[in-house]
């Protein structure tokens, strides 16, 4: 029986550098905050369009102004509540001691 020794090399010859992966359609962080502030702005400006409206007289359904405007209201708290935590967490690791 003929055993030949392996070599580690011999596999490798063609190979060439690792490349970082194509990315597959996920988002970063940076798009995510972007899409998410288009998203609150959008809501704002949809309440403010319906806010007029009632003032001009095109709509008299109140509760539909009312719900628009709490809804923006609760998206811009959101986003205030989530740059408070990145805030805080930033600082937190500031903070640590290397």
């Amino acid at each position: 029986m003929d055993v030949s020794p392996v070599s580690f090399t011999s596999g490798l010859a063609g190979a060439s550098p690792m490349q970082p992966a194509p990315q597959t359609g996920a988002a970063g962080f940076g798009d995510v905050v972007s899409d998410m502030l288009n998203d609150v702005n959008q809501q704002h400006v949809q309440a403010d369009a319906s806010v007029e409206q009632l003032i001009t007289g095109e709509t008299e359904n109140v509760d539909d102004v009312v719900m628009s405007v709490v809804q923006a209201d609760l998206a811009f708290r959101m986003v205030l509540e989530i740059r408070n935590r990145l805030i805080s967490s930033y600082q937190e690791i500031m903070r640590m001691q290397v």
